[in-house]
């Protein structure tokens, strides 16, 4: 059993890219589930789809976005930054940059999971769950 169960699904997702994995599978939670429509939205990956019939929590498989010509993956870099040891907060005015605004920094806030800008938007801070680009 993983004691941190979405640095677990970060590194699942980051050694299916190293190995051109189409598809990586990865067992569902309600915070992994919003993290990747999140992902989904902002065009890191292709697609996905949640599957409840396997397991207790059930599954999701993450369709892995590849550029058609150069074969580069959409995801350059995925990081953890908030761990059970050594929480992360930020508050809207001292909200992370990634990248110098083009990654996205994947936040849990009061009102749900959201990326850095949507919670800049409603004016709400939270934990950093993680970093893409």
């Amino acid at each position: 059993m993983s004691t941190d169960p979405i640095a677990d699904y970060l590194t699942r997702l980051r050694n299916g890219i190293l190995a051109k994995h189409r598809v990586v599978d990865i067992p569902a939670s309600n915070l992994k589930k919003e993290i990747t429509k999140i992902l989904f939205d902002k065009g890191y990956i292709l697609n996905y789809k949640f599957e409840d019939e396997e397991g207790p929590q059930g599954n999701i498989k993450v369709a892995l976005k590849y550029h058609p010509v150069s074969k580069t993956p959409a995801i350059k870099k995925l990081t953890r930054v908030s761990k059970p040891g050594l929480r992360k907060y930020a508050g809207v005015e001292t909200m992370p940059r990634v990248l110098n605004g083009l990654g996205v920094a994947i936040l849990s806030t009061s009102k749900g999971v959201m990326t850095d800008k949507e919670a800049k938007i409603q004016k709400v801070g939270g934990e950093i769950l993680c970093h893409v680009y």
